[in-house]
């Protein structure tokens, strides 16, 4: 028999896309899986729809979250999960049909220390927001060449609900037993940090559902400061080095949550901006310097917390032009 693959599918008042999502599961080309959806704490029928489903096909089944949150859900799930291979699913997404085969196809022909990613697609009812635009494209664009980890320090550059791996590979990083919020962000970083290579995909493996109550629009785990704080805390693991002159780009609120940051973790730093207004200015007792500073540093390595496009363009260009590589010299964090 072909590999067992296990979702993992935590949900939480999720009752008008719940049967979508499931329906997709059951029209899989690979069918040998089991689904085991969490429920955690919801107070809507989300938990009656899952359960009418197991009745109806053994491979679905239906737990209680031990805990309260979505890690713990994820953690039960595993807990009770029984395939070689694991994936996580979430309960108001869309699989494509061929996403699972896909998926372990790709994961047997490249063998252990890989991770299978896919494209993704954006859906809304009343249209999705240039900016989720701009992010699938982006995403996607590094999916394509299984680059993803270059851009790791801007955004999530896995999709949460779309990837898969051997099971020995996904205890090998601690899977879920990270307590680190955003979760998927984290769980990227160990990812990452295992030297799991991305597997190039150029197909659309995900629809991905986006309202105004998403868990990720609307809980306090997904907002910048938790995502500002993971980077931060893997970028002094994995790729800060602590005989080169650091430097953090950018006065803004990212840059200033950086700093802070950097600061409680007692590591010096130079701060440059290209900002008239600040430069020569201090905050937290810090000088601002002109940004061209860092010609008169020796090897330095640079945070740069810049969001404007045509400023991060100038400032690649910038770069680019000393000679800098990314994710060695600088590093993008937003």
């Amino acid at each position: 028999m072909s590999a067992l693959i296990s979702i993992l599918t935590p949900f939480k008042n999720t009752e008008p896309f719940i049967g979508e999502c499931i329906e997709s599961i059951l029209q899989q080309t690979h069918q040998n899986w089991e689904a085991i959806f969490v429920d955690d704490n919801s107070s809507d029928n989300s938990n009656g729809i899952v359960e009418g489903y197991a009745k109806k096909d053994k491979r679905i089944s239906l737990a209680r979250n031990k805990g309260t949150g979505v890690i713990e859900a994820l953690r039960t799930g595993f807990n009770l999960s029984s395939g070689d291979y694991i994936t996580r699913m979430d309960s108001d997404d869309i699989m494509a049909k061929n996403r699972l085969g896909w998926m372990l196809s790709q994961l047997l022909k490249h063998g252990p220390n890989h991770l299978a990613v896919g494209q993704v697609k954006y859906f809304r009812a009343n249209g999705v927001s240039d900016g989720y635009a701009r992010y699938e494209q982006w995403i996607n664009s590094l999916t394509q060449k299984g680059s993803n980890y270059s851009e790791i320090y801007k955004e999530c550059v896995i999709p949460s609900p779309c990837w898969m791996l051997r099971r020995n590979d996904f205890v090998a990083c601690e899977g879920f037993e990270s307590n680190r919020y955003p979760e998927d962000y984290d769980l990227t970083f160990r990812f990452y940090k295992a030297g799991y290579k991305c597997i190039p995909c150029d197909e659309v493996l995900l629809y991905w559902r986006d309202y105004s109550t998403r868990t990720s629009r609307t809980h306090e785990h997904y907002a910048q400061n938790y995502f500002l704080d993971i980077k931060v805390h893997y970028f002094l693991q994995l790729n800060y080095d602590s005989n080169r002159p650091l430097t953090v780009w950018g006065a803004g609120s990212k840059g200033k949550t950086v700093a802070k940051l950097l600061i409680k973790n007692n590591i010096p730093f130079h701060w440059i901006c290209d900002n008239p207004n600040k430069i020569g200015k201090h905050i937290y007792s810090q000088e601002l310097l002109n940004f061209n500073y860092l010609n008169q540093l020796l090897h330095p390595q640079s945070i740069v917390t810049v969001a404007n496009d045509k400023a991060q363009f100038e400032i690649r260009a910038y770069f680019k032009q000393n000679h800098m590589t990314s994710m060695i010299d600088y590093f993008f964090f937003c």
